[in-house]
């Protein structure tokens, strides 16, 4: 589903007009990404946590190369749904 889809869906199940959708749409995304960059944890109830893990640092190798280079620790994004949302998708 693209985002055009799920802005269609909003405004059909609410209503409300595309374009206040889109915006409503995208500026949840700003904040989900801003406030994860950030450091924060976002909860939304029945839907589960954006967060973010650290990866430690590790060797990882160029193939092409045959050479062993080491990659640094970083931050990666991460979701885990709520048991409801686990629920539904294992039915």
């Amino acid at each position: 589903m693209t985002k055009a889809e799920i802005v269609s869906a909003i405004s059909k199940e609410t209503g409300v007009e595309k374009e206040k959708a889109l915006k409503v749409v995208e500026a949840l995304m700003v904040v989900i990404k801003d406030q994860t960059a950030a450091g924060e944890d976002i909860f939304l109830r029945g839907f589960g946590t954006f967060t973010t893990k650290t990866r430690k640092e590790k060797i990882g190798r160029l193939i092409k190369e045959n050479k062993s280079v080491v990659v640094p620790e970083h931050k990666i994004p991460y979701f885990k749904p709520c048991e409801e949302f686990k629920t539904q998708l294992a039915k």
